[in-house]
C-alpha cells in the first residue's frame, strides 16, 4: 500500500508542475519576422517604411556585402508577391492599406525565389492585395 501512495505522490507532483508549466500561449510575444494588424494599429499614419524602421528596425539593417564595389547589401520588396525594389518602394504605402508585412531571410528568400535577396525580403500585403 505505501508503494502505491508514493507513486500516486510522485504521479500528482508530476501532473501539478505540468498544470503550472506555462505553455506560452498567454504572453503578448512578437513574431521577429511578421508584422500584423494589430501592431500596424500603433501607427495609425504613416508608411510602410515608417512600420518597419518602428517595429521592427533590423529588417532594413544591411547586411553585408556582396562585392567591394557593389556596398551593402539592403533587403528587397515585394508588394502583394510582386518585385517593387528595395526599402525606397515601402515609402509608398500607407498603414491603412496593409494587412501584414512578412520578412524573410537571404537564404528562405534565394531558396524559395533565386539569388538576388542577399539582405533578405520583405513581403508587405496589402488588404486589396490577397
Amino acid at each position: 500500500m505505501s508503494r502505491f501512495r508514493g507513486a500516486a505522490w510522485v504521479l500528482g507532483l508530476a501532473l501539478l508542475g505540468l498544470a503550472c508549466a506555462s505553455g506560452g500561449g498567454g504572453g503578448s510575444s512578437r513574431n521577429p519576422n511578421v508584422i500584423r494588424p494589430e501592431e500596424l494599429a500603433e501607427i495609425p499614419n504613416g508608411s510602410a517604411f515608417e512600420a518597419v524602421q518602428r517595429l521592427r528596425p533590423r529588417w532594413l539593417r544591411t547586411r553585408g556585402m556582396s562585392s567591394p564595389s557593389a556596398g551593402a547589401d539592403f533587403a528587397q520588396v515585394f508588394i502583394d508577391n510582386a518585385p517593387s525594389g528595395g526599402p525606397d518602394a515601402l515609402q509608398r504605402i500607407v498603414v491603412q492599406d496593409i494587412d501584414s508585412l512578412v520578412f524573410m531571410s537571404a537564404s528562405d528568400a534565394t531558396t524559395r525565389y533565386g539569388t538576388g535577396f542577399t539582405g533578405g525580403l520583405i513581403k508587405v500585403f496589402t488588404k486589396g492585395g490577397r
